[in-house]
């Protein structure tokens, strides 16, 4: 006697339906089982995403999407929609809004917007259409049915120097507040019959940092990018 046996693997089709004014690629096929395929979702010059469907189901407005292993048939949908409105991005210097510029809108689309302030800088205020949203940094639009502007606004962190006076001299200026990046100047003078013994900044002498004119010193911090105590 013998006995045979063949195999075949299982495969899956995936059924493609792309509306009108955009197209997903590739097209229907035949996949097999464990398969991961991808698919682009691309809508023609004018028009954007409004929902992507698998199995029915919504995925939001991708531009892409792939399957997981494959074990069953499945089916991916899309749907477009003309653009009819815009929303201009735009931010201030020491800071940014993206996506910036002009982004296209379809009637009742979503658009989120990220803002950040630079390095010693902060959020000093947002405006959508001209009016304050506070210092957000986020904005989202829902559901757009007209164009719209958003424009963020950045402003320096700012920092006091506390300045303990000494006994028996003064220091010039006193206690201050400065922005970020100030490089603030202090002139440390003695009562007559003192000398300036110590300069500290921060407990950290820095008298050797100093410039010493007849006793009178004078003292410039480097740039500021904190609360300081001299």
């Amino acid at each position: 006697h013998t006995v045979a046996a063949t195999f075949a693997q299982y495969q899956y089709m995936i059924t493609v339906n792309a509306g009108a004014n955009g197209t997903i690629t590739p097209a229907t096929a035949v996949y097999a089982f464990g398969a991961t395929p991808s698919f682009d979702i691309t809508p023609n010059a004018g028009y954007g995403i409004v929902d992507v469907t698998v199995d029915g189901e919504s995925v939001g407005a991708v531009e892409n999407y792939t399957f997981t292993a494959l074990e069953a048939n499945h089916t991916i949908a899309a749907t477009f929609a003309q653009y009819q409105f815009t929303i201009t991005a735009t931010a201030g210097s020491n800071g940014t809004i993206t996506p910036s510029g002009v982004t296209n809108m379809i009637y009742n689309g979503n658009q989120t917007y990220s803002i950040a302030a630079a390095a010693g800088y902060h959020i000093q205020d947002v405006y959508v259409d001209g009016v304050s949203v506070g210092a957000v940094s986020s904005y989202s639009f829902t559901g757009v049915t007209a164009n719209h502007t958003i424009h963020a606004m950045f402003a320096a962190d700012e920092y006091t120097i506390t300045v303990n006076q000494p006994a028996h001299g003064t220091i010039t200026p006193g206690t201050i507040t400065v922005t970020y990046g100030a490089t603030p100047t202090f002139v440390i003078t003695p009562a007559t019959g003192y000398s300036v013994a110590t300069i500290t900044l921060n407990g950290t002498n820095v008298i050797n940092a100093a410039t010493n004119v007849n006793g009178v010193y004078t003292y410039t911090l480097p740039a500021v990018s904190a609360n300081a105590t001299l």
